[in-house]
């Protein structure tokens, strides 16, 4: 007799990956404030290889229009400069000598609506996930019928089970992704 805990916890793992790779990705779209997830992707060459810039200094957010950069070693000030310019972020950074300021312009309505597609693009692709997973589940469930190792009630009561799991992540997904319309939205 298999036991159908093992397709319900194989789904919600793979549906809590969907929900924290969403979280993530929403991190890095930038709503008009100061986050330090936006540099997440910034890489500075250190000694011979690339390294992600919060390797080789520390990235604070003083104020809510600001993020400050602090190289580790001074040299490094023109590298983290110029991986920053060449980075997508499209903030232009201003050197003192010591630190790096990135200012964080204002967004158009325009930039507004762009970014909001954007949440809803990837809250859509964390919605397909959770469904694959739902859907990878139930054929397992079905299989599971065909081999004569769970009867037909235990199945059906198992998909229900999996039913309710996906209703409980979309919805989690729908409230990460208003979230971040209002964060977006807000001025």
């Amino acid at each position: 007799m298999a036991d159908t805990k093992q397709f319900i916890t194989a789904a919600e793992t793979k549906m809590l990956d969907a929900i924290s790779h969403l979280d993530e990705q929403l991190a890095h779209i930038r709503a008009g404030k100061a986050n330090p997830k936006i540099l997440d992707g910034v890489r500075v060459p250190y000694y011979g290889s690339l390294s992600p810039l919060s390797s080789v200094a520390s990235v604070t957010t003083p104020d809510a229009k600001t993020i400050l950069v602090t190289p580790w070693e001074r040299s490094l000030i023109k590298d983290i400069e110029k991986a920053i310019m060449n980075s997508p972020v499209g903030i232009t950074p201003e050197n003192n000598g010591e630190v790096i300021r990135l200012g964080i312009p204002p967004l158009t309505e325009e930039r507004r609506r762009t970014l909001v597609k954007q949440s809803k693009q990837e809250a859509e692709n964390a919605k397909i996930s959770v469904r694959n997973a739902r859907r990878d589940a139930i054929e397992h469930l079905k299989k599971a019928i065909k081999t004569d190792a769970i009867p037909e009630d235990v199945e059906k009561d198992a998909e229900a089970e999996v039913q309710k799991v996906h209703d409980k992540f979309i919805k989690k997904i729908d409230e990460l992704y208003a979230a971040k319309e209002k964060e977006i939205m807000t001025v």
